[in-house]
């Protein structure tokens, strides 16, 4: 009767949900591309699991169609849309409060994880009860380890040795390499003290106790503060090196940047101050602050070679042939054989160079692929300047035939200067063409078919050199033409066709696989880079190393706005607007919306930090100005509804597509009220 009456109630209640095993936070800012990548593999880890896994993408405010593609793609995952970007710490918090997994990863957006992480991961925690956080071994884009996926605390000493470089120097050493442990193995497993924010899985039981991210940090540190919480309550924190994932470091790139410096550094002193003794906080600050300057001074010094050295060394090797040049004029053509005046060397002859690159750099002499017709026009038109102007300055009026052979020394010397790099680094004297990767497909016959359709939809300059089966065996006897082996044989094929990249399928190979066969040939063959297909998707992922941004191929339509000539004439209209309207801010100042901002903005756009028009609701490239006008705002009527959100995106892309720096000027003109807007 009991047991009747038990089965009776049960087919009237529903069933009881079994617990969320495991809670998966994702925090998404414009990089659409390499969220897909994750939730894919985060979905097949998922499978793994027996118990439920709860997902959740918090997105800060993108605008490259990251949350229509998690709705279309990923029904299951909780979507969190916030309406700006409040950093890391909070947009994390927002779901971590209403997560209700036994533990809780912190993931970030440019990852992949094994099929089998998440399980390794559950599977160590519910063995050892006393681990509050976990990390896991981190590969970069090219399959190599990542020094940050086990780190100690950031004590001063510590911090010292990392900002002032004895860290990098010896990164074994169990005194100066304490920051990222480099002295233990990073095939074992070890108690550790800092987990990474890449990928940082904790008990719920624990984040109960200690707390969840301090919301001081806006981005970097929050993880070494947890981290240390978590061992000050108790809590024991692990490397786990029985699991990898790639880390893509898509912002890695802004580690040379100041605003990378100041920003990481100064969460290093926000922890000082909260957790260490006001008398070591105020010396570690100092410290800080110092290696703040010294780092920013790096930073600045080495972005500015970077982009100068091609013309420093052009300029020197121009100087240095046009002092032979008037030596050898000086005594036999000279019609008085006599020496010039030491301002010819000291003062013309500069002047010259400059003149000469200036117009090579307008004309296009710097861009890639180099061409010899750019750099002629820039000296041509560099050098009737230098003549037209000589004319007019008679105490600087030296020799007109040194002009033209000087110029003619500088297309020799330019042209030759490349021709001479090309040569070293390709084998080969054809220095106008782009040279085209070689590059094979991992994958099934079909899926090859789609990399290639993607491919060259995106006009990457490459060859298709064949495609490599996914499976171990051996090619079939009636085998496609340019099937090139399988894949045990994957190591000859690279070696065979010198190739220069792998595209993986991520629909024919697991990540296991692929994680499996990167590390595996970047010792082998160092040189090759590698990208993923995801399953079903647009986008060819990867990254050339972990100081190099996530790149990818994906569908896109070429833009006019991103041309090199035209980057170049959208700052010389920048420039040449603000003057005018710098001049011009007696009379416009009453005309605006927004009168604070207006000369603000001004000064912004002289200074690089803004352009009047750009893209606003489209993601910029990296690198770009932020914008104060988008093209869409002159299309909203007065008095009509606002424009939707694909409209405005569908105006960007029209603009950026067909841009010309006429655009810009129209747009300013007609939007003049609206200059000081934020």
């Amino acid at each position: 009767m009991n047991q009747t009456l038990r089965n009776f109630r049960s087919q009237l209640l529903p069933p009881v949900p079994a617990p969320v095993k495991l809670s998966v936070v994702v925090v998404n800012y414009n990089v659409c591309y390499f969220l897909e990548q994750t939730l894919l593999s985060v979905r097949r880890a998922a499978e793994k699991l027996a118990q439920p896994v709860e997902v959740f993408v918090v997105d800060n405010n993108s605008v490259d169609r990251s949350v229509s593609m998690v709705r279309q793609r990923f029904p299951e995952v909780i979507l969190i849309e916030n309406q700006d970007n409040p950093g890391f710490s909070k947009a994390n918090n927002q779901a971590l409060r209403i997560a209700k997994g036994e533990y809780q990863l912190l993931l970030n957006p440019d990852t992949v994880v094994e099929e089998d992480t998440f399980l390794r991961c559950c599977e160590f925690m519910d063995q050892h009860s006393d681990c509050g956080g976990l990390g896991v071994k981190m590969l970069d884009g090219q399959g190599k380890f990542l020094p940050e996926s086990k780190r100690g605390l950031p004590t001063p000493w510590v911090a010292f040795y990392k900002v002032f470089g004895l860290a990098a120097l010896f990164p074994k050493s169990r005194r100066f390499g304490r920051y990222h442990l480099g002295f233990l193995d990073k095939d074992q497993t070890h108690q550790i003290e800092v987990l990474s924010g890449a990928f940082m899985l904790m008990r719920k039981a624990a984040l109960d106790q200690v707390g969840l991210l301090d919301e001081d940090y806006f981005m970097y540190g929050e993880d070494i503060d947890l981290s240390y919480r978590l061992t000050q309550g108790g809590w024991k924190n692990y490397y786990f090196a029985g699991t990898r994932i790639i880390h893509y470091k898509g912002e890695s790139t802004k580690r040379t940047s100041v605003n990378y410096v100041f920003v990481f550094y100064r969460a290093m002193v926000i922890f000082a101050r909260k957790h260490f003794a006001p008398q070591r906080a105020g010396t570690f600050s100092l410290l800080i602050n110092l290696a703040i300057w010294l780092r920013a001074g790096v930073a600045i010094v080495r972005r500015f070679w970077d982009q100068a050295w091609p013309i420093l060394l052009d300029a020197l090797i121009i100087f240095v042939g046009i002092y032979f040049l008037k030596t050898y004029w000086e005594r036999n053509h000279k019609y008085v054989p006599t020496p010039y005046p030491p301002q010819y060397m000291l003062v013309a002859v500069p002047a010259y160079i400059l003149m000469w690159l200036s117009s090579s750099y307008l004309s296009g002499a710097y861009d890639e692929p180099a061409k010899a017709s750019r750099i002629v026009r820039g000296i041509f038109f560099g050098t009737v300047i230098i003549s037209a102007l000589s004319n007019f300055l008679d105490a600087w009026r030296f020799s007109k035939a040194l002009i033209v052979l000087g110029g003619t020394w500088a297309v020799a010397a330019m042209v030759g200067r490349r021709l001479v790099q090309h040569v070293v680094r390709y084998r080969d004297l054809r220095l106008s063409e782009r040279r085209q990767k070689n590059i094979a497909i991992v994958g099934s016959q079909a899926e090859s078919a789609r990399v290639r359709h993607l491919l060259e939809a995106a006009a990457v300059q490459a060859r298709i050199i064949g495609f490599v089966s996914p499976t171990e065996d051996s090619a079939a006897v009636n085998a496609p033409e340019d099937l090139l082996g399988s894949l045990r044989q994957l190591d000859e094929v690279l070696r065979i066709y010198a190739l220069d990249e792998l595209i993986f399928c991520g629909k024919d190979l697991s990540a296991s696989q692929i994680m499996g066969r990167m590390v595996q040939l970047q010792q082998t063959h160092p040189g090759v880079s590698f990208k993923i297909l995801p399953e079903d998707s647009e986008y060819i992922i990867g990254s050339s190393s972990k100081d190099s941004p996530g790149d990818y191929y994906a569908l896109d339509i070429e833009l006019n706005l991103y041309k090199p000539q035209q980057r170049r004439a959208k700052r010389l209209v920048d420039i040449l607007l603000s003057l005018g309207l710098l001049l011009g801010a007696p009379l416009l100042l009453w005309l605006q919306r927004h009168a604070a901002g207006y000369l603000r903005n001004v000064l912004r756009v002289l200074l690089g930090r803004r352009t009047w028009v750009g893209l606003r609701y489209l993601a910029p490239r990296r690198g770009t100005a932020r914008a104060v006008l988008s093209p869409a705002d002159h299309a909203e009527a007065p008095g009509a509804g606002p424009l939707s959100e694909a409209t405005r995106r569908r105006l960007e892309l029209l603009y950026a597509r067909d841009y010309t720096p006429t655009d810009d000027l129209r747009l300013v003109l007609q939007n003049l009220r609206g200059l000081g807007r934020e």
